[in-house]
């Protein structure tokens, strides 16, 4: 029996769900004739069949892909599986469209693309920010490193140590100790350390014999501010091997970097400087500005623990006459010795001072009485009871010292040394060579004494006073010859002083010479004003005082006021006292001829009561001597004072000077100095110092009658 089937037959099962609209289905004999050929949109036999040729390798069963190019009409690629049909000469043929087989996967891999790319954006953002970051922190960590580097490179030939500190902290992430990760060998030296043994040390590690609380409290702080610097002196039990240090910490980062100067050598410099300006360079004690650091602590402690304290104010009696007599080499002598002598008679404990000139000061702490204080007070007093020998000569020398107490005499420095100064004045006015406690009252009279003096500087130069006029007359006829100018105060609240109540503190304190200068310049002025009304004038004497002679130009002033008020010479006398001639000196002698050579008359004043001698008043040529009242109080008492006043007499005119008699007080005074042949007379019975009036006022002659 012969079977034929059509050769569409063998494609009937054509399924464009399975295969596609571009599917393939086709059949090769083996003998190699394409027998059949399908696609969805052709079937062959009978157009041309999609398969072109016979592909070589269908052989077997197997899958190939076909390029459209070369095996199919419609030029379409397709993924081929071939089968030989068991029993029959044909091999089968499926092929799917490449295009459509692979359109979900190129759907996919579009997606998957997109995805991929978007996740590889990310993670190559997420890499660039994390590389960004590790740069950045290795960048951080070698400029770190490389400025650590450099900074030990740059310190290594300096003075200073440069270390890193990391701290080390517990399970709490408290720091407990530090660690030294970097070190220069400057640093290393200074711990007494080689570098590669220092670095990986912890700080503590460094004390072997305690645990290092200020410097870990320095290391903490740093920590905690992010910066620490301070002076500090090293401790004995420190591995330092410097006595001062300059240490500076500054954090960065996590790290501490800790510089270290050695400061020996400028602490050592300043406390040396302190010392010199602590230290009095004659005596090698302390010195005044000593004290103001050291007497406020030593009250301080004295209060806390409360004890008395005393200070002793020492002032030497007669160092001034060793240095004007023997020189200031001598002087520096005495005052080394004394301070040998002061500092022998104290306690050991006690400080001797020497505040400057000749005054020391001994500090006494801890004194539970004041007796203890006069004890050492006594002590220093009879060490200086023996004499100083020098190579100038052997000198005598003493103490006047003042003592005040805390709390008794003050409860601070100022007023304790104030006080203690007012003490040992005391001393100096009662007689030297002693001791004493202040005394309130003392205080009083002297603050008394210090307000007239400020009353009376300030009455200088306010200009205060006012002059008084006592006329002299001549004993023979009865003429006012002259009048002497006497200063009187007029104080704005006591009212008018006489001279005794403020010319002795004036000559003490120097203000004798405002005044003395503004009584040239009233009396001067006044003579001028008296001028101007026609009347014939007389001479008027100034008392002028030695220490005006002594320590101002007398005559330069004088000649000054007399230009000043266009006044002749004549018009005006000089009167100086007998005392102020002592001692032979040059410069009053210079003054007196240059006041004589003016045309001005000089007067010897209060004669008799002072030490000078015929020599000296016949050299200064005198043109008038004064005899005190108190050779006047004597006549008619006894023949000896009338013998006395006539010798006075006789001397003077031998010497071709005119001889006034002061305090005249009776008319039998004035009968015996005629009768002695006086020549003028002055005293209240005469005339009481008159006021200033238009006129100069010239006395009649009222009294001369009871005289005949």
């Amino acid at each position: 029996v012969k079977i034929a089937a059509v050769p569409v037959y063998l494609t009937a099962s054509y399924d464009e769900t399975t295969l596609g609209k571009n599917g393939f289905l086709g059949a090769v004999g083996t003998d190699g004739i394409i027998r059949v050929t399908r696609t969805e949109r052709s079937i062959y036999p009978p157009p041309p069949p999609t398969l072109l040729k016979r592909p070589d390798f269908l052989t077997g069963n197997g899958s190939a892909l076909l390029e459209g190019e070369e095996f199919f009409r419609d030029k379409r690629s397709r993924y081929v599986g071939w089968d030989i049909v068991q029993g029959y000469p044909l091999i089968g043929l499926v092929g799917l469209d490449k295009q459509e087989a692979m359109a979900p996967y190129w759907a996919n891999r579009a997606i998957d693309v997109r995805y991929a790319t978007l996740a590889t954006a990310a993670l190559a953002v997420f890499t660039l920010i994390a590389m960004a970051l590790s740069m950045q922190l290795a960048w951080r960590k070698y400029k770190m490193e490389s400025a650590q580097a450099s900074y030990r490179m740059a310190t290594e030939s300096g003075n200073e140590g440069f270390y890193i500190a990391h701290p080390i902290r517990n399970a709490n992430r408290v720091i407990v100790d530090f660690q030294i990760v970097d070190s220069n060998h400057r640093g290393a030296e200074m711990l007494r350390e080689r570098r590669d043994e220092l670095i990986g040390k912890r700080v503590s590690l460094l004390y072997e014999q305690a645990y290092p609380e200020r410097l870990m409290a320095m290391l903490y702080q740093a920590m905690d501010k992010g910066f620490y610097e301070e002076e500090i002196e090293v401790p004995g039990k420190s591995p330092l091997n410097i006595q001062w240090a300059y240490i500076k910490i500054v954090r960065t980062d996590s790290d501490l970097a800790v510089t270290l100067r050695d400061i020996s050598d400028t602490k050592a410099h300043v406390a040396e400087l302190e010392r010199r300006g602590n230290e009095d360079v004659l005596t090698g004690l302390p010195n005044r500005h000593w004290v103001t650091t050291y007497l406020p602590r030593a009250i301080e402690h004295a209060a806390q623990s409360n004890t008395m304290l005393a200070l002793l104010f020492i002032d030497l009696d007669g160092f001034k006459k060793v240095n004007d007599t023997a020189g200031h080499a001598a002087g520096d002598e005495v005052l080394r010795n004394a301070a040998r002598r002061i500092k022998e008679s104290v306690r050991p404990h006690d400080q001797v001072v020497r505040l400057g000139g000749d005054e020391f000061l001994v500090i006494l702490e801890q004194i539970t009485h004041k007796m203890d204080a006069a004890h050492v007070a006594e002590r220093v007093v009879h060490a200086f009871q023996q004499s100083f020998k020098t190579s100038e000569g052997v000198h005598s020398v003493g103490t006047s010292i003042g003592i005040s107490v805390f709390p008794d005499d003050g409860t601070d420095a100022e007023t304790l040394l104030h006080n203690g100064d007012i003490a040992m004045y005391s001393v100096k006015t009662s007689g030297k060579g002693n001791y004493s406690f202040y005394d309130q009252k003392f205080y009083d009279v002297l603050h008394a004494r210090l307000q007239k003096e400020s009353e009376l500087r300030h009455a200088i130069g306010h200009d205060q006073f006012i002059m008084y006029y006592q006329p002299r007359v001549d004993i023979s006829t009865g003429t006012t010859s002259s009048m002497e100018a006497l200063v009187r105060w007029m104080h704005p609240e006591k009212g008018l002083l006489q001279p005794l109540e403020f010319i002795p503190l004036a000559e003490e304190t120097g203000l004798i010479l405002g005044l003395g200068e503004l009584v040239i310049d009233k009396v001067c002025a006044q003579i001028a004003l008296w001028a101007q009304s026609g009347q014939d004038l007389v001479p008027v004497s100034i008392n002028v005082t030695s220490r005006q002679f002594n320590e101002v130009d007398v005559a330069k002033i004088l000649s000054a006021a007399l230009v000043r008020y266009q006044i002749a010479p004549k018009l005006v006398e000089v009167e100086i006292t007998e005392s102020s001639m002592m001692g032979d000196s040059p410069e009053i002698s210079l003054a007196l001829t240059a006041i004589r050579t003016m045309g001005v008359k000089l007067l010897v004043d209060d004669f008799g009561t002072g030490y000078s001698s015929l020599s000296q008043l016949h050299r200064l040529e005198f043109d008038m001597l004064k005899v005190d009242r108190a050779f006047t109080a004597e006549l008619g008492k006894t023949e000896r004072g009338n013998v006395f006043f006539k010798a006075i007499i006789t001397m003077a005119h031998a010497l071709g000077m005119r001889v006034i008699a002061e305090g005249v007080e009776n008319n039998d005074q004035i009968k015996i100095l005629k009768s002695l042949l006086c020549d003028e007379i002055q005293g209240f019975y005469i005339s009481k110092p008159l006021p200033p009036s238009a006129n100069q006022p010239i006395l009649p002659k009222w009294f001369f009658p009871t005289i005949a």
